[in-house]
């Protein structure tokens, strides 16, 4: 719990509230107000993987991939893409660590890959030199001169550079004439998501006349992001629309005299490569990367075939077998009563992760105390049997920048954590 005074004023105010709310609600019925006991015991699963942490001597919070379950959605992937045969990009934000990306591309057969960063870029550039390279966001001009500057002629060819205005790519042509050599630009469009990128076929078709007026410019195709669509009240109706926007970006860029054989046309994300694969897209390729790990936010439908391969472990450092608020000890019997998911305390080794607990069930945050980096405060109730040096597993909510604050990733078998695969180095 942090020191603050501030932090401690807000406590307070917390707990008044709750204690007028047990006075308020004896009044209005107390057994309604009651929540279910949602505690109970790690399931056969997470008690194999807690040997095996146990057996390799782990005992600090550490990210594991289950490598069956990576497996499993590996093949998930291809058999969803098969009928359509439409190849896969790997996202590497969301797979940050080589030996993940290099799993992940070898099981899909793939050599395209989107990255997100110049740390990245420079990263996947010297670990697959035989590698396409699509940027998933625009860079700064003066990152992408820098890497073009610091790499060899024959990288930066391999590199799609992503283009959102037309005066980011004024921008770039400027580091084409930099340098002295032509090259590659994508255009972002704007499919619906409303997060940038040319925003109709006018405003995408003048910029194809500015960069074909310039001979160091090479058009190398599209990239529309469409994670949105899963989200609206009609998805079927949101991945029409979407679609239709960018059919109408693809007729502009004929209209304008581009041969688009050989060119990149990028869609979807992993909540929406089973539509482009299902229900026929104009996209030419997929890009998919936290379907491979599956974390909390992508519970969707579209995703109903991959299974979660990556949980955050990390041990019990303290159990109470009664929790009591710090200042407000009277409260702490009427919340255990109204919510018995509260009647014990666990502080687990590190916290404040963007993660959601998941083993053993009926494990919360406590928004009464607060969240701690240092020693996480986890409550359940009286029948979540943990001791010290047990392992608590939480799902991450995202894999990518999550990915890369514990270290080498554990891998584990079914049995055993058989590997470390480290991860890329920190960059946002």
């Amino acid at each position: 719990m942090a020191d603050a005074p501030e932090k401690t004023r807000r406590f307070g105010r917390r707990a008044m509230i709750v204690g007028g709310a047990a006075v308020v609600a004896g009044g209005i019925g107390v057994a309604a107000l009651r929540k279910g006991d949602r505690g109970g015991a790690h399931d056969a699963y997470f008690l194999k993987l807690s040997r095996a942490l146990r057996d390799a001597g782990i005992a600090h919070p550490i990210l594991v991939v289950d490598r069956q379950r990576l497996d499993h959605n590996i093949a998930a992937a291809k058999k969803v893409l098969a009928p359509s045969r439409l190849p896969l990009r790997v996202v590497v934000k969301s797979l940050p660590a080589p030996g993940l990306i290099g799993h992940v591309m070898a099981g899909m057969g793939t050599n395209r890959l989107m990255v997100f960063n110049s740390a990245m870029l420079a990263d996947m550039a010297r670990s697959h030199p035989d590698a396409d390279l699509l940027l998933g966001k625009p860079l700064p001009a003066i990152e992408a001169a820098a890497f073009l500057r610091s790499h060899s002629p024959e990288a930066g060819a391999r590199v799609q550079w992503l283009v959102d205005t037309p005066e980011r790519l004024v921008q770039y042509a400027g580091i084409a004439q930099g340098i002295g050599r032509p090259i590659r630009v994508a255009f972002e469009i704007d499919v619906g998501l409303h997060r940038g990128g040319f925003p109709d076929s006018e405003s995408l078709a003048r910029a194809v006349a500015q960069a074909r007026a310039n001979p160091l410019l090479s058009l190398s195709g599209l990239m529309g992001y469409d994670p949105h669509v899963v989200k609206m009240l009609d998805p079927d109706a949101a991945y029409a629309e979407a679609q239709s926007r960018y059919r109408k970006s693809i007729a502009a860029m004929r209209s304008a005299g581009i041969d688009l054989a050989g060119l990149t046309l990028n869609g979807a994300g992993s909540p929406t490569y089973a539509l482009h694969a299902g229900k026929g897209t104009v996209a030419n390729e997929v890009s998919v990367g936290s379907a491979f790990v599956k974390p909390v936010d992508f519970d969707v439908s579209t995703l109903e075939p991959h299974l979660p391969a990556a949980f955050i472990a990390t041990p019990v450092i303290k159990a109470q077998q009664r929790f009591r608020l710090p200042g407000y000890e009277w409260l702490s019997g009427p919340i255990n009563f109204f919510d018995p998911n509260t009647e014990k305390g666990f502080f687990v080794y590190g916290g404040h992760w963007l993660a959601t607990p998941v083993s053993p069930p009926g494990l919360e945050y406590n928004g009464l105390f607060g969240r701690s980096s240092n020693q996480e405060l986890l409550t359940g109730s009286a029948r979540v049997a943990l001791h010290p040096d047990d392992y608590v597993f939480l799902r991450p909510n995202q894999s990518e920048a999550l990915f890369l604050q514990f270290g080498d990733i554990a891998l584990f078998d079914g049995q055993r954590i058989v590997d470390r695969w480290p991860t890329l180095p920190v960059s946002a």
